[in-house]
């Protein structure tokens, strides 16, 4: 495996003798030490280094190290960036306070003690390399998977005609059988073939998702009242013992959104209710409109055993009804559909306050950054 390459340490300080010093004693052959003496030359190097610390001297004029760290935590690139404020100053209390609210993992004050620094930095470096084999390991699985994956979409095409065929022969000898028994079998036959071409677009989602690094979606003005009362109005065919409601607030339902995606993931999470909840109770939908994003929950009188729910948004877990149900794809691609919109999906479940979805949906696609 190729070794890592030097982790960076960014020094910011508007005297070069400080810098001077920093850098004698973080000298080491696993670092690269970038240097600035300003807050504008610091930011210029955080465009094109990815850095495991940055070390900010707090007194620098034009922009001070507290003014360059709420720069630096209001870009996405560099939030998460480890920053170690130096300072010259009196130990201040309000001056920490507010250090350490910008985001500071830790305040040196000068002289700073070699050792001290020494262990911190090494600390925050092997954090970051620590971050950098994971993310390595988690790109070598994707490549490893990638032909699954191919493999499992090119059989799920091959797979889905047959099965359809199938499916299609059982609607026309089903207008000609009289038999009771034999119009049963071929119902069940009928059923059979549905539920494996089920599977089937369960699987291709699966595929195309993991090997296009997400589920591709076709946007179009969507009106999630007129796609909801549809999508309730199937549902309660199929389950005409479980009341379904839905509710509107006085917000406007109008996004640019996937229709048939969003669709997908409603139906699921009202089946998913249907399954968790109890006795002859129903599920119930609120869609709020007042905010920016428009807001559903989905909620059932059940509760979701604790155990299950750390994972009941991954691929191939569930519990055994679900698993009679399919591959517990489900969720996972409710969870999908909904990141792909720019969305969050949360999960809250409790004895007393039963089951609830909660899913933010952006009204348009939030811009890329």
């Amino acid at each position: 495996m190729t070794p890592l390459p030097a982790a960076k340490i960014l020094l910011v300080d508007d005297l070069e003798e400080n810098l001077l010093a920093l850098e004698a004693l973080l000298r080491r052959e696993d670092l690269e030490l970038l240097r600035a003496r300003s807050g504008r030359e610091a930011l210029e190097l955080l465009l094109v280094h990815d850095v495991a610390l940055a070390l900010l001297d707090v007194q620098m004029p034009n922009m001070d190290g507290f003014e360059l760290a709420e720069l630096m935590r209001g870009t996405e690139r560099t939030r998460r960036v480890p920053i170690v404020f130096l300072t010259a100053g009196t130990r201040d209390a309000k001056r920490v306070f507010r250090g350490y609210e910008i985001g500071a993992v830790d305040f040196l004050f000068k002289p700073i003690d070699p050792v001290l620094l020494g262990h911190k930095v090494t600390t925050f470096v092997d954090l970051h390399r620590q971050r950098l084999e994971r993310a390595r390991l988690a790109d070598d699985i994707r490549q490893m998977l990638r032909p699954n994956e191919m493999f499992v979409a090119a059989v799920g095409e091959e797979l889905r005609s047959p099965l359809s065929a199938v499916v299609m022969g059982a609607a026309i000898l089903d207008r000609d059988l009289t038999d009771p028994d034999a119009k049963r079998t071929l119902a069940h036959m009928r059923s059979s073939a549905e539920r494996g071409i089920h599977m089937l677009d369960q699987l291709s989602d699966l595929a195309r998702a993991r090997l296009g690094g997400g589920l591709p979606i076709e946007r179009r003005e969507t009106d999630f009242r007129t796609l909801a009362d549809k999508v309730l109005a199937d549902l309660r065919l199929a389950h005409p013992e479980r009341p379904l409601t839905v509710e509107y607030d006085a917000g406007p339902t109008a996004g640019v959104w996937d229709e048939g995606r969003l669709g997908q993931a409603l139906a699921q999470l009202v089946r998913s209710g249907l399954r968790h909840g109890t006795g002859d109770k129903g599920v119930s939908v609120r869609v709020h409109g007042a905010s920016p994003k428009l807001v559903v929950e989905v909620h059932n009188d059940g509760e979701i055993p604790a155990a299950l729910r750390p994972h009941l948004f991954d691929p191939f877990s569930g519990d055994s009804q679900q698993a009679r149900d399919g591959l517990n794809l489900g969720l996972y691609m409710v969870q999908q559909i909904v990141l792909a919109h720019g969305g969050a999906i949360e999960l809250t479940s409790s004895r007393e306050t039963g089951t609830t979805f909660h899913v933010e949906l952006p009204r348009v696609m939030p811009a890329a950054h």
